[in-house]
């Protein structure tokens, strides 16, 4: 199995090779995490630590999910009361871990870049659970294991991410897989959420709805990030829904199999009509959640196996 990473910091370092194979265990997850039995012992005897310096439910519970079905032993630290808070700088608190000897560290962070600072500082398998608006490598992994379960394919495929582009590292993460792997990405959204130059991505722009997600195969929504927003990027969150928010007119635009996607949480009447998000014949939003304790159990499985063949240690 080809996967030579030491991190999961983001898409963009993969060979899509690498993306095929961590897609290719987690499938075997899938089926795992089906059966009666839910439990392996990849990651038996190994420590897992989660930090989140920012709230998190779907991500936060999926890794810990994953780790605890590996076997590992799994620890959650409670970063809003820790001693970052007391003034301890993020190089402190990574010299403190490191002396614990965790195996795998999970990190979401509000800063873009932290959490590979953080993996300069440790020995042990580093996995970006989100940092700023820079990545979110494992929503990208599973939004790509559900297009492949339902389209029976990665490649070739239009899709339309559509919405809050700006704002997003999970647009940025999809984006650089998917043109990894060879589909026709379309970014929709009004002018204000889309940044200036995305083009440079290999990918094609639209500011209309119904031009943007004509003929597509995936329609992904994305959420409005109200908190990441420091001014007016939209007139009004009724206008927004009117214009660019999901419903079944619009959706009729695209492919008669297009499938509908959300990494949640989903702002129901703003960016998605609910009756479209709860339609099991095109809606695959919940697969998309089972799919991220799949692609997370396969993330850490190959990480900790490349650091149990090459230990390496870091100078502090």
């Amino acid at each position: 199995m080809t996967f030579t990473q030491r991190h999961l910091l983001g898409i963009e370092p993969l060979h899509p090779t690498e993306i095929t194979a961590l897609l290719d265990l987690a499938d075997q997850y899938v089926d795992l995490n089906r059966s009666a039995s839910k439990h392996s012992d990849a990651l038996a005897g190994l420590t897992q630590i989660n930090m989140f310096f920012e709230n998190s439910t779907r991500t936060q519970a999926s890794f810990e999910l994953a780790g605890k079905r590996l076997g590992a032993d799994v620890m959650n630290m409670a970063m809003q009361t820790s001693s970052t808070k007391k003034g301890e700088t993020l190089i402190d608190t990574a010299l403190t871990l490191n002396a614990m000897h965790p195996d795998l560290l999970v990190v979401r962070h509000p800063q873009s870049g932290a959490v590979d600072l953080l993996a300069q500082k440790v020995n042990c398998a580093v996995l970006n659970a989100g940092d700023g608006k820079h990545e979110h490598p494992t929503q990208a992994m599973l939004d790509a294991l559900t297009i492949r379960r339902a389209k029976g394919r990665l490649h070739r495929l239009r899709i339309a991410i559509c919405g809050d582009i700006a704002h997003s590292r999970v647009a940025r993460s999809n984006i650089l897989l998917l043109g990894k792997m060879e589909n026709r990405v379309r970014l929709v959204g009004p002018p204000t959420l889309i940044p200036s130059g995305m083009s440079e991505f290999g990918v094609e722009v639209f500011h209309d709805m119904a031009e943007g997600i004509q003929d597509a195969d995936v329609v992904m929504m994305l959420r409005l990030q109200k908190e990441r927003m420091d001014g007016g990027f939209i007139p009004s969150e009724r206008e927004y829904y009117h214009r660019y928010g999901l419903d079944a007119e619009k959706l009729a635009l695209a492919a008669p199999d297009a499938i509908v996607m959300h990494p949640g949480p989903m702002n129901r009447g703003v960016e998605i009509d609910g009756d479209i998000a709860d339609d099991i014949n095109r809606s695959v939003i919940q697969e998309q959640v089972e799919m991220g304790v799949a692609v997370r159990m396969a993330a850490m499985d190959l990480l900790a196996r490349n650091h149990k063949a090459r230990p390496r240690e870091v100078e502090v």
